[in-house]
Protein backbone atom coordinates (compact mmCIF):
# COMPACT_ATOMS: atom_id res chain seq x y z
CA UNK A 1 0.00 0.00 0.00
CA UNK A 2 1.22 3.52 -0.84
CA UNK A 3 2.01 6.17 1.35
CA UNK A 4 -1.20 7.73 -0.40
CA UNK A 5 -3.35 4.97 -0.07
CA UNK A 6 -6.08 5.72 2.48
CA UNK A 7 -5.31 2.77 5.52
CA UNK A 8 -7.66 0.25 6.90
CA UNK A 9 -8.94 1.05 10.71
CA UNK A 10 -7.37 -1.27 12.88
CA UNK A 11 -9.84 -3.36 14.61
CA UNK A 12 -8.88 -1.33 17.73
CA UNK A 13 -9.80 1.23 16.38
CA UNK A 14 -12.90 0.26 14.63
CA UNK A 15 -14.11 -0.86 18.06
CA UNK A 16 -13.40 2.79 19.80
CA UNK A 17 -15.03 4.14 16.63
CA UNK A 18 -18.01 1.60 17.58
CA UNK A 19 -18.28 2.87 21.44
CA UNK A 20 -18.06 6.74 20.17
CA UNK A 21 -20.95 6.36 17.32
CA UNK A 22 -23.05 4.57 19.36
CA UNK A 23 -22.92 7.23 22.57
CA UNK A 24 -22.66 10.03 20.04
CA UNK A 25 -25.70 9.23 18.01
CA UNK A 26 -28.07 9.71 20.88
CA UNK A 27 -27.51 13.37 21.28
CA UNK A 28 -27.81 13.81 17.29
CA UNK A 29 -30.55 11.70 16.75
CA UNK A 30 -32.47 13.76 20.15
CA UNK A 31 -31.89 17.31 18.82
CA UNK A 32 -33.59 16.22 15.21
CA UNK A 33 -36.34 14.24 17.00
CA UNK A 34 -37.48 17.27 19.04
CA UNK A 35 -37.05 19.78 16.39
CA UNK A 36 -40.18 18.08 14.93
CA UNK A 37 -41.97 18.61 18.00
CA UNK A 38 -42.16 21.67 18.62
CA UNK A 39 -45.99 22.35 17.79
CA UNK A 40 -46.69 19.15 20.07
CA UNK A 41 -45.07 20.11 23.17
CA UNK A 42 -46.82 23.89 23.27
CA UNK A 43 -49.95 21.87 23.20
CA UNK A 44 -49.51 19.03 25.49
CA UNK A 45 -47.73 21.90 27.68
CA UNK A 46 -50.21 24.74 27.43
CA UNK A 47 -47.36 26.78 26.19
CA UNK A 48 -46.95 29.05 23.40
CA UNK A 49 -44.89 28.46 20.22
CA UNK A 50 -43.04 31.38 21.34
CA UNK A 51 -41.93 30.07 24.58
CA UNK A 52 -41.65 26.67 23.71
CA UNK A 53 -39.26 27.54 21.02
CA UNK A 54 -36.62 27.99 24.04
CA UNK A 55 -36.59 23.96 24.39
CA UNK A 56 -34.55 24.46 21.37
CA UNK A 57 -32.73 27.47 21.50
CA UNK A 58 -31.73 26.82 25.10
CA UNK A 59 -30.16 23.74 23.71
CA UNK A 60 -28.07 25.05 21.45
CA UNK A 61 -26.72 28.16 23.67
CA UNK A 62 -26.08 25.51 26.35
CA UNK A 63 -24.32 23.28 23.93
CA UNK A 64 -21.87 26.02 22.81
CA UNK A 65 -21.11 26.99 26.21
CA UNK A 66 -20.13 23.53 27.13
CA UNK A 67 -17.73 23.22 23.82
CA UNK A 68 -14.74 25.21 25.34
CA UNK A 69 -14.58 23.20 28.71
CA UNK A 70 -13.89 19.56 26.89
CA UNK A 71 -10.26 20.37 26.24
CA UNK A 72 -9.71 20.94 29.90
CA UNK A 73 -11.86 18.18 30.52
CA UNK A 74 -10.35 15.61 28.79
CA UNK A 75 -6.60 16.85 30.16
CA UNK A 76 -8.42 17.15 33.71
CA UNK A 77 -9.88 13.51 34.28
CA UNK A 78 -8.71 12.05 30.86
CA UNK A 79 -10.91 11.30 27.49
CA UNK A 80 -13.19 8.39 28.61
CA UNK A 81 -13.92 9.70 32.44
CA UNK A 82 -14.77 12.38 30.11
CA UNK A 83 -16.75 11.09 27.47
CA UNK A 84 -18.26 8.75 29.89
CA UNK A 85 -19.11 11.82 32.38
CA UNK A 86 -21.04 13.31 29.81
CA UNK A 87 -23.27 10.53 28.33
CA UNK A 88 -24.21 10.39 31.85
CA UNK A 89 -25.11 13.88 32.23
CA UNK A 90 -26.87 14.08 28.53
CA UNK A 91 -28.76 10.29 30.04
CA UNK A 92 -29.74 12.02 33.36
CA UNK A 93 -30.96 15.00 31.46
CA UNK A 94 -32.69 13.25 29.12
CA UNK A 95 -34.77 11.39 32.10
CA UNK A 96 -35.73 14.44 33.23
CA UNK A 97 -36.74 16.18 30.45
CA UNK A 98 -39.23 13.23 29.68
CA UNK A 99 -40.50 14.01 33.43
CA UNK A 100 -41.01 17.70 32.93
CA UNK A 101 -44.32 18.81 34.21
CA UNK A 102 -44.44 22.41 32.22
CA UNK A 103 -42.52 24.44 29.66
CA UNK A 104 -39.90 25.95 32.53
CA UNK A 105 -39.04 22.94 33.58
CA UNK A 106 -38.90 21.20 29.90
CA UNK A 107 -36.44 23.85 28.90
CA UNK A 108 -34.21 24.34 31.93
CA UNK A 109 -33.72 20.32 31.18
CA UNK A 110 -33.43 20.95 27.66
CA UNK A 111 -29.93 23.47 29.02
CA UNK A 112 -29.14 20.59 30.79
CA UNK A 113 -28.80 18.06 28.05
CA UNK A 114 -27.48 20.68 25.66
CA UNK A 115 -24.56 21.35 27.77
CA UNK A 116 -24.33 17.38 27.53
CA UNK A 117 -24.19 17.30 24.18
CA UNK A 118 -21.30 19.97 23.90
CA UNK A 119 -19.24 17.75 25.53
CA UNK A 120 -20.29 15.15 23.60
CA UNK A 121 -19.44 16.16 20.22
CA UNK A 122 -16.63 17.54 20.55
CA UNK A 123 -14.93 14.76 22.89
CA UNK A 124 -16.11 12.23 20.44
CA UNK A 125 -13.78 13.38 17.24
CA UNK A 126 -10.69 13.87 20.12
CA UNK A 127 -10.88 10.70 21.53
CA UNK A 128 -11.27 9.03 17.45
CA UNK A 129 -8.22 10.58 16.18
CA UNK A 130 -6.19 9.87 19.95
CA UNK A 131 -7.22 6.46 19.12
CA UNK A 132 -5.82 6.26 15.96
CA UNK A 133 -2.77 6.96 16.82
CA UNK A 134 -2.79 10.48 15.40
CA UNK A 135 -3.11 8.92 11.93
CA UNK A 136 -5.90 11.22 10.50
CA UNK A 137 -7.86 10.29 7.21
CA UNK A 138 -10.55 10.86 5.37
CA UNK A 139 -12.17 7.23 6.42
CA UNK A 140 -11.64 8.23 9.98
CA UNK A 141 -13.19 11.44 9.88
CA UNK A 142 -16.06 9.87 7.84
CA UNK A 143 -16.70 6.89 10.40
CA UNK A 144 -16.38 9.58 13.28
CA UNK A 145 -19.10 11.91 11.81
CA UNK A 146 -21.85 9.03 10.78
CA UNK A 147 -24.36 10.09 13.77
CA UNK A 148 -24.15 13.43 11.54
CA UNK A 149 -25.45 11.41 8.51
CA UNK A 150 -27.62 9.09 10.53
CA UNK A 151 -29.13 11.75 11.81
CA UNK A 152 -31.40 13.02 9.41
CA UNK A 153 -32.10 9.65 7.98
CA UNK A 154 -33.43 8.28 11.44
CA UNK A 155 -34.38 11.49 13.49
CA UNK A 156 -37.59 12.82 11.87
CA UNK A 157 -38.47 9.12 11.29
CA UNK A 158 -38.27 7.97 14.99
CA UNK A 159 -39.63 11.62 15.93
CA UNK A 160 -42.79 11.47 13.52
CA UNK A 161 -43.61 7.78 15.11
CA UNK A 162 -43.37 8.62 18.41
CA UNK A 163 -45.56 11.89 18.11
CA UNK A 164 -47.93 9.64 16.18
CA UNK A 165 -48.19 6.90 18.24
CA UNK A 166 -46.57 7.55 21.48
CA UNK A 167 -46.14 10.23 24.54
CA UNK A 168 -43.83 12.71 23.44
CA UNK A 169 -42.33 12.21 26.53
CA UNK A 170 -40.68 8.82 24.60
CA UNK A 171 -38.87 11.49 22.59
CA UNK A 172 -36.20 11.63 25.53
CA UNK A 173 -36.56 8.21 26.87
CA UNK A 174 -35.67 6.46 23.97
CA UNK A 175 -32.33 8.10 24.42
CA UNK A 176 -31.49 6.40 27.61
CA UNK A 177 -31.05 2.35 25.98
CA UNK A 178 -29.19 4.04 23.96
CA UNK A 179 -26.74 6.18 26.35
CA UNK A 180 -26.59 2.65 28.38
CA UNK A 181 -25.10 0.58 24.92
CA UNK A 182 -22.44 3.66 24.76
CA UNK A 183 -21.27 3.36 28.41
CA UNK A 184 -21.18 -0.08 27.71
CA UNK A 185 -18.78 0.01 25.19
CA UNK A 186 -17.17 3.05 26.12
CA UNK A 187 -16.11 1.21 29.80
CA UNK A 188 -15.33 -1.78 27.08
CA UNK A 189 -13.21 -0.52 24.29
CA UNK A 190 -12.01 2.72 24.28
CA UNK A 191 -8.65 3.28 26.27
CA UNK A 192 -8.00 3.36 29.54
CA UNK A 193 -6.86 6.74 31.26
CA UNK A 194 -3.39 6.78 32.39
CA UNK A 195 -1.12 8.45 34.77
CA UNK A 196 1.12 11.06 32.80
CA UNK A 197 -1.09 10.82 29.41
CA UNK A 198 -3.40 13.71 28.66
CA UNK A 199 -5.13 12.94 31.72
CA UNK A 200 -2.79 15.57 33.46
CA UNK A 201 -4.37 17.75 35.93
CA UNK A 202 -4.39 21.15 34.11
CA UNK A 203 -6.12 24.04 35.23
CA UNK A 204 -8.72 25.88 33.95
CA UNK A 205 -8.57 29.29 32.30
CA UNK A 206 -11.42 30.48 33.93
CA UNK A 207 -10.88 34.44 32.09
CA UNK A 208 -11.21 32.20 28.82
CA UNK A 209 -14.50 30.85 29.51
CA UNK A 210 -15.63 33.88 31.71
CA UNK A 211 -15.31 35.63 27.95
CA UNK A 212 -15.61 33.02 25.52
CA UNK A 213 -18.90 31.28 26.88
CA UNK A 214 -21.48 34.50 26.73
CA UNK A 215 -19.91 35.08 23.83
CA UNK A 216 -21.00 32.30 21.76
CA UNK A 217 -24.00 32.57 23.61
CA UNK A 218 -24.74 36.16 22.71
CA UNK A 219 -23.87 35.66 19.01
CA UNK A 220 -25.73 32.40 18.77
CA UNK A 221 -28.94 33.81 20.70
CA UNK A 222 -28.92 37.44 18.31
CA UNK A 223 -28.62 35.16 14.88
CA UNK A 224 -31.49 32.73 16.45
CA UNK A 225 -33.65 35.69 17.21
CA UNK A 226 -33.14 37.37 13.58
CA UNK A 227 -36.34 36.15 12.02
CA UNK A 228 -38.42 36.85 14.92
CA UNK A 229 -37.50 40.55 15.11
CA UNK A 230 -37.50 41.11 11.62
CA UNK A 231 -34.31 42.03 10.92
CA UNK A 232 -30.53 42.98 12.91
CA UNK A 233 -31.82 46.81 13.83
CA UNK A 234 -33.95 45.60 16.66
CA UNK A 235 -32.82 45.15 20.37
CA UNK A 236 -33.47 41.49 20.89
CA UNK A 237 -31.00 41.15 18.03
CA UNK A 238 -28.17 44.01 18.23
CA UNK A 239 -27.48 43.62 21.70
CA UNK A 240 -26.79 40.10 22.13
CA UNK A 241 -25.19 40.06 18.90
CA UNK A 242 -23.13 43.66 19.44
CA UNK A 243 -21.92 41.72 22.81
CA UNK A 244 -21.05 38.37 21.91
CA UNK A 245 -18.93 40.08 18.85
CA UNK A 246 -17.20 42.13 21.61
CA UNK A 247 -16.53 39.38 24.42
CA UNK A 248 -15.43 37.16 21.48
CA UNK A 249 -12.60 39.92 20.52
CA UNK A 250 -11.57 40.21 23.99
CA UNK A 251 -11.00 36.21 23.97
CA UNK A 252 -9.10 36.27 21.03
CA UNK A 253 -7.16 39.43 22.10
CA UNK A 254 -6.61 36.98 25.41
CA UNK A 255 -5.90 33.73 24.10
CA UNK A 256 -3.33 34.82 21.68
CA UNK A 257 -1.28 36.81 24.28
CA UNK A 258 1.96 34.67 24.08
CA UNK A 259 3.03 32.40 26.90
CA UNK A 260 3.19 29.21 28.67
CA UNK A 261 0.38 28.89 30.07
CA UNK A 262 -2.64 27.03 27.99
CA UNK A 263 -6.12 28.88 27.31
CA UNK A 264 -9.44 27.31 27.06
CA UNK A 265 -9.28 27.39 23.39
CA UNK A 266 -6.26 28.03 21.86
CA UNK A 267 -7.19 30.32 18.76
CA UNK A 268 -3.00 30.68 17.99
CA UNK A 269 -3.49 27.08 16.48
CA UNK A 270 -5.52 28.75 13.57
CA UNK A 271 -2.81 30.71 12.15
CA UNK A 272 -1.29 26.86 10.81
CA UNK A 273 -2.98 27.10 7.16
CA UNK A 274 -4.44 23.80 7.52
CA UNK A 275 -6.55 24.30 10.56
CA UNK A 276 -7.38 27.91 9.67
CA UNK A 277 -8.34 27.32 6.04
CA UNK A 278 -10.16 23.57 7.13
CA UNK A 279 -11.94 26.07 9.87
CA UNK A 280 -13.11 28.77 7.19
CA UNK A 281 -14.61 25.42 5.49
CA UNK A 282 -16.24 24.28 7.93
CA UNK A 283 -18.20 27.78 8.72
CA UNK A 284 -19.37 27.70 5.33
CA UNK A 285 -20.42 23.84 5.51
CA UNK A 286 -22.54 24.50 8.87
CA UNK A 287 -24.19 27.34 6.93
CA UNK A 288 -25.05 25.40 3.83
CA UNK A 289 -25.93 22.63 5.67
CA UNK A 290 -28.39 23.34 7.85
CA UNK A 291 -30.02 26.15 6.00
CA UNK A 292 -31.19 23.41 3.94
CA UNK A 293 -31.90 21.23 6.90
CA UNK A 294 -34.03 24.26 8.38
CA UNK A 295 -36.15 24.90 4.96
CA UNK A 296 -36.89 21.07 3.89
CA UNK A 297 -39.18 19.38 6.91
CA UNK A 298 -41.26 23.69 6.33
CA UNK A 299 -41.80 23.30 2.76
CA UNK A 300 -43.15 19.75 3.37
CA UNK A 301 -45.08 20.43 6.06
CA UNK A 302 -46.38 24.55 5.16
CA UNK A 303 -46.27 24.03 1.51
CA UNK A 304 -47.55 20.83 0.35
CA UNK A 305 -49.37 20.02 3.88
CA UNK A 306 -48.02 16.88 4.51
CA UNK A 307 -47.78 15.36 8.05
CA UNK A 308 -44.62 15.43 10.42
CA UNK A 309 -44.25 12.01 10.08
CA UNK A 310 -44.53 12.09 5.92
CA UNK A 311 -41.78 14.88 5.78
CA UNK A 312 -39.60 12.89 7.90
CA UNK A 313 -40.03 9.85 5.34
CA UNK A 314 -39.23 12.43 2.72
CA UNK A 315 -36.46 13.82 3.56
CA UNK A 316 -34.83 9.91 3.83
CA UNK A 317 -33.31 10.47 0.18
CA UNK A 318 -30.98 13.30 1.56
CA UNK A 319 -30.09 11.07 4.21
CA UNK A 320 -29.37 8.12 2.57
CA UNK A 321 -26.95 10.53 0.00
CA UNK A 322 -24.81 11.51 2.76
CA UNK A 323 -24.50 8.66 4.60
CA UNK A 324 -23.06 6.99 1.07
CA UNK A 325 -20.77 9.54 0.74
CA UNK A 326 -19.05 8.13 3.97
CA UNK A 327 -18.85 4.85 2.01
CA UNK A 328 -17.28 6.92 -0.85
CA UNK A 329 -15.19 9.80 0.37
CA UNK A 330 -11.91 7.74 1.47
CA UNK A 331 -11.27 6.74 -2.03
CA UNK A 332 -12.06 10.35 -3.50
CA UNK A 333 -10.08 12.44 -1.57
CA UNK A 334 -7.17 10.10 -2.17
CA UNK A 335 -7.59 10.51 -5.92
CA UNK A 336 -8.53 14.33 -6.29
CA UNK A 337 -7.35 15.58 -3.06
CA UNK A 338 -9.38 17.41 -0.43
CA UNK A 339 -9.67 20.82 -1.80
CA UNK A 340 -10.92 19.32 -5.54
CA UNK A 341 -13.77 17.44 -3.73
CA UNK A 342 -14.84 19.83 -1.05
CA UNK A 343 -15.20 22.44 -3.88
CA UNK A 344 -17.42 19.69 -5.68
CA UNK A 345 -19.21 18.66 -3.10
CA UNK A 346 -20.59 22.69 -2.49
CA UNK A 347 -21.16 22.61 -5.95
CA UNK A 348 -23.13 19.77 -6.06
CA UNK A 349 -25.00 20.74 -3.25
CA UNK A 350 -26.28 23.61 -4.62
CA UNK A 351 -26.96 22.53 -8.08
CA UNK A 352 -29.45 20.24 -6.10
CA UNK A 353 -30.87 23.26 -4.17
CA UNK A 354 -32.18 24.85 -7.19
CA UNK A 355 -34.40 22.67 -8.23
CA UNK A 356 -36.81 23.51 -4.72
CA UNK A 357 -35.74 26.89 -5.80
CA UNK A 358 -38.02 26.47 -8.72
CA UNK A 359 -40.56 23.77 -6.86
CA UNK A 360 -44.07 24.42 -6.09
CA UNK A 361 -46.75 22.61 -3.96
CA UNK A 362 -47.46 20.02 -6.86
CA UNK A 363 -43.48 19.61 -7.94
CA UNK A 364 -43.21 15.59 -8.31
CA UNK A 365 -42.05 14.10 -5.06
CA UNK A 366 -39.74 11.22 -7.20
CA UNK A 367 -38.07 14.12 -8.39
CA UNK A 368 -37.73 16.24 -5.37
CA UNK A 369 -36.64 12.87 -3.75
CA UNK A 370 -33.67 12.07 -6.00
CA UNK A 371 -32.39 15.61 -5.92
CA UNK A 372 -32.76 15.18 -2.03
CA UNK A 373 -30.50 12.18 -2.58
CA UNK A 374 -27.74 13.83 -4.61
CA UNK A 375 -27.41 17.16 -2.39
CA UNK A 376 -27.09 14.43 0.34
CA UNK A 377 -24.02 13.59 -1.40
CA UNK A 378 -22.91 16.48 -2.13
CA UNK A 379 -23.64 17.42 1.95
CA UNK A 380 -21.79 14.50 3.17
CA UNK A 381 -18.80 15.63 1.17
CA UNK A 382 -18.20 18.90 1.86
CA UNK A 383 -17.87 18.11 6.14
CA UNK A 384 -14.91 14.88 5.72
CA UNK A 385 -11.99 16.56 4.08
CA UNK A 386 -11.89 19.48 5.75
CA UNK A 387 -12.11 17.82 9.06
CA UNK A 388 -9.20 15.71 8.12
CA UNK A 389 -7.21 18.26 6.53
CA UNK A 390 -7.83 20.02 9.94
CA UNK A 391 -5.14 17.95 12.25
CA UNK A 392 -2.56 17.92 10.06
CA UNK A 393 0.09 20.45 11.36
CA UNK A 394 -1.40 19.88 14.58
CA UNK A 395 0.73 18.84 17.63
CA UNK A 396 -0.69 16.29 20.03
CA UNK A 397 -1.15 18.35 22.69
CA UNK A 398 -3.46 20.66 20.21
CA UNK A 399 -5.68 17.68 19.10
CA UNK A 400 -8.58 18.89 21.48
CA UNK A 401 -8.04 22.49 20.95
CA UNK A 402 -8.42 21.97 17.21
CA UNK A 403 -12.07 19.70 17.64
CA UNK A 404 -12.81 22.60 19.69
CA UNK A 405 -12.20 25.47 16.88
CA UNK A 406 -13.55 23.26 14.15
CA UNK A 407 -16.69 22.44 16.24
CA UNK A 408 -17.15 26.33 17.13
CA UNK A 409 -17.38 27.29 13.56
CA UNK A 410 -19.80 24.90 12.33
CA UNK A 411 -22.13 25.92 15.08
CA UNK A 412 -21.99 29.26 14.75
CA UNK A 413 -22.05 28.50 10.97
CA UNK A 414 -24.81 26.37 11.41
CA UNK A 415 -26.95 29.22 13.27
CA UNK A 416 -25.51 31.91 10.22
CA UNK A 417 -26.94 30.01 7.66
CA UNK A 418 -30.07 29.35 9.60
CA UNK A 419 -30.39 32.75 10.39
CA UNK A 420 -30.51 34.33 6.65
CA UNK A 421 -32.83 31.77 5.31
CA UNK A 422 -35.28 32.40 7.81
CA UNK A 423 -35.31 36.17 7.75
CA UNK A 424 -35.61 35.79 3.89
CA UNK A 425 -38.52 33.20 4.28
CA UNK A 426 -40.08 35.55 6.51
CA UNK A 427 -39.73 38.73 4.83
CA UNK A 428 -41.04 37.10 1.65
CA UNK A 429 -44.12 35.70 3.17
CA UNK A 430 -46.06 38.43 2.24
CA UNK A 431 -45.64 37.46 -1.39
CA UNK A 432 -47.12 34.37 -1.08
CA UNK A 433 -45.95 31.15 0.71
CA UNK A 434 -44.76 29.26 -2.94
CA UNK A 435 -42.80 32.88 -3.51
CA UNK A 436 -41.02 32.83 0.26
CA UNK A 437 -39.87 29.34 -0.11
CA UNK A 438 -38.75 29.53 -4.04
CA UNK A 439 -36.33 32.90 -2.85
CA UNK A 440 -35.30 31.32 0.57
CA UNK A 441 -34.05 28.13 -1.34
CA UNK A 442 -32.40 30.72 -3.93
CA UNK A 443 -30.73 32.19 -0.71
CA UNK A 444 -29.44 28.27 0.32
CA UNK A 445 -28.42 27.37 -3.03
CA UNK A 446 -25.82 31.36 -3.48
CA UNK A 447 -24.74 29.97 0.22
CA UNK A 448 -23.35 26.58 -0.90
CA UNK A 449 -21.96 28.72 -4.18
CA UNK A 450 -20.22 31.43 -1.81
CA UNK A 451 -18.86 28.32 0.51
CA UNK A 452 -16.47 28.08 -2.59
CA UNK A 453 -14.60 30.84 -1.70
CA UNK A 454 -13.24 29.61 1.35
CA UNK A 455 -12.57 26.19 -0.20
CA UNK A 456 -10.23 27.35 -2.68
CA UNK A 457 -6.97 27.95 0.09
CA UNK A 458 -7.67 24.45 1.67
CA UNK A 459 -4.38 22.32 1.09
CA UNK A 460 -4.51 20.83 -3.09
CA UNK A 461 -2.93 17.84 -1.72
CA UNK A 462 -4.16 14.25 -0.29
CA UNK A 463 -4.36 14.21 3.34
CA UNK A 464 -1.25 12.25 5.47
CA UNK A 465 -2.88 8.93 6.38
CA UNK A 466 0.03 7.38 7.00
CA UNK A 467 1.72 9.52 9.40
CA UNK A 468 0.85 10.81 12.80
CA UNK A 469 -0.51 14.53 13.12
CA UNK A 470 2.46 16.52 13.99
CA UNK A 471 5.16 17.82 12.03
CA UNK A 472 8.81 19.94 12.38
CA UNK A 473 11.11 19.38 14.70
CA UNK A 474 8.45 18.30 17.52
CA UNK A 475 7.34 15.32 15.28
CA UNK A 476 9.78 12.19 16.87
CA UNK A 477 8.21 13.59 20.44
CA UNK A 478 4.53 13.82 18.63
CA UNK A 479 4.56 10.16 17.75
CA UNK A 480 5.82 9.14 21.75
CA UNK A 481 3.09 11.00 23.41
CA UNK A 482 0.47 9.73 21.02
CA UNK A 483 1.18 6.24 21.83
CA UNK A 484 0.38 7.12 25.64
CA UNK A 485 -3.13 6.33 24.09
CA UNK A 486 -3.08 2.69 22.59
CA UNK A 487 -6.23 1.44 21.17
CA UNK A 488 -6.52 -1.58 23.35
CA UNK A 489 -9.04 -2.96 25.50
CA UNK A 490 -9.87 -3.17 28.46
Amino acid sequence: MTETTEAKLSPQVKNALIALIVGGIAAILDSTMVTLAIHTLAVKLHSTADTIQWVTTGFLLAMAVAIPVTGWAERRWGGRRAWMAALVLFGLASVLCAVAWNDAGLIGFRALQGFGAGLIFPLMQTLAVRAAGGHVSSRLMAAVSLPIALGPILGPVIGGVILNWLSWRWLFLVNVPVIAAGLLLAWRFLPADRPGSSAGRGRLDWIGLVLLAPALTGILLGLSQLSEQGGIGHAGVLVPLSAGVVLLGAFIAWASRPGEREPIVDVRLLRGRSLGSASAVLFTAGAAMYAGMFLLPLYYQQLRGDSVLDAGLLLIPQGVGALASRFLIGRVVDRFGARAVTIAGFLLAAGATVPFALAGPDTSLWWLGAVLLVRGLGIGAVLIPPMSIAYQDIQPAGIPHATMNTRIVQQVGASFGTAIVAVVLQSLLGQGATGAFRGAFWWAAGIAVAAVIPAVVLPAGKPPTGKPTGRGPDASRSRHVLTAHPAQPK
